[in-house]
């Protein structure tokens, strides 16, 4: 079966290869909506060490995507069935490593090919089906997966007084960890800490928002989940260790591409608990896909997404990269090719 995959070969630079698939061995799945990551906005711009682009380089970007099904010999999926794609595929099991940090598994877009193709060949364990979900809402799934699995182990490993949480960022990963603790976590206050007003705004269903340069002198939380990343991870970290009580935990989402300086004498004179989290697994998927039953759920997803014109030719891929460029949460289109 013949499959045209639209590969990044250079930064800015999209070609398309055609590649060979057995239907025997994998699940067939035509993709239907995308939705573009920051770590694919920034392989796509170049905005990686060049080693690693040239390591991973050619290669298909997107690793957020929902589909339906063609066919699957496995029996397990029916033909036109619509599921989500887990990007993660763990090589072997494990008793202590998640599949999300087992540097033998591979994720799509980033040590493997993503799912830009025209269709996708994928294990069909690494589906889930979606209902009563639009597919605009379920394409958010692993991005909402993502921040499940980071409050989940926060409630595995931080002490169980709870009551106030801090999220530091106004971005979507901000945004979406708010949704999955608002849902996981009902009990907890949440106060957001961000740069940019009109992004807060956004948070109406938080307890309190601040402003970075406007924090009172006596504010104090339980635990800490920073969503910041870039230049700005190492300003939030700081702000964190110190204005977090004592043997808190904080759970480090944000990527930067330097080196965060972290003030250890009030880390270790508070004895807290910094986790890094990233990405996420099959059960955090679920967990995902069945908060997104609710209508209140896909309400608040659905208030920071953009959805583009769909993508029909070659020209159309650049032009959703340009557009997420200028679009201050998530950006979404569908999959025509």
């Amino acid at each position: 079966m013949i499959n045209y995959v639209y590969r990044l070969v250079s930064p800015q630079f999209i070609s398309i290869d055609y590649s060979n698939i057995n239907v025997s061995n994998n699940a067939i799945v035509r993709p239907l909506y995308m939705s573009i990551c920051h770590a694919d906005q920034r392989y796509f711009l170049g905005a990686r060490n060049s080693d690693i682009l040239s390591e991973k380089l050619p290669m298909a970007l997107i690793h957020e995507c929902c589909g339906e099904v063609v066919v699957d010999r496995s029996g397990t999926f029916k033909r036109g069935q619509k599921v989500v794609l887990i990007p993660n595929i763990p090589a072997k099991p494990s008793d202590y490593i998640l599949e999300n940090y087992d540097e033998s598994s591979h994720f799509a877009s980033s040590s493997c090919d993503g799912f830009m193709r025209e269709f996708v060949d994928i294990p069909a364990d690494r589906l889930l089906p979606y209902d009563k979900i639009p597919p605009q809402n379920a394409v958010l799934s692993e991005y909402l997966s993502v921040a499940v699995h980071s409050v989940t182990r926060l409630s595995k490993y931080a002490h169980e007084c709870r009551d106030n949480i801090a999220v530091w960022g106004d971005g979507s990963l901000a945004y979406v960890v708010c949704c999955a603790l608002r849902e996981l976590m009902p009990k907890a206050k949440i106060t957001v800490i961000g740069k940019n007003l009109r992004k807060l705004s956004r948070f109406s269903f938080a307890h309190k928002t601040y402003l970075n340069n406007s924090l009172p002198k006596n504010f104090h939380f339980d635990h800490a989940f920073e969503c910041v990343g870039g230049e700005f991870s190492g300003e939030a970290i700081e702000d964190i260790i110190k204005h977090i009580k004592p043997q808190g935990t904080v759970m480090l989402m944000g990527v930067s591409e330097n080196k965060i300086p972290v003030n250890t004498r009030q880390l270790l004179e508070k004895g807290l608990m910094l986790i890094g989290s990233s990405r996420s697994g099959k059960e955090d998927f679920a967990t995902a896909l069945n908060l997104m039953q609710s209508v209140r759920v896909r309400r608040r997803l659905g208030s920071i997404v953009y959805e583009d014109a769909p993508v029909r030719c070659l020209d159309d891929i650049y032009r959703v990269f340009s557009t997420d460029l200028n679009t201050p949460f998530k950006t979404i289109f569908e999959w025509k090719l």
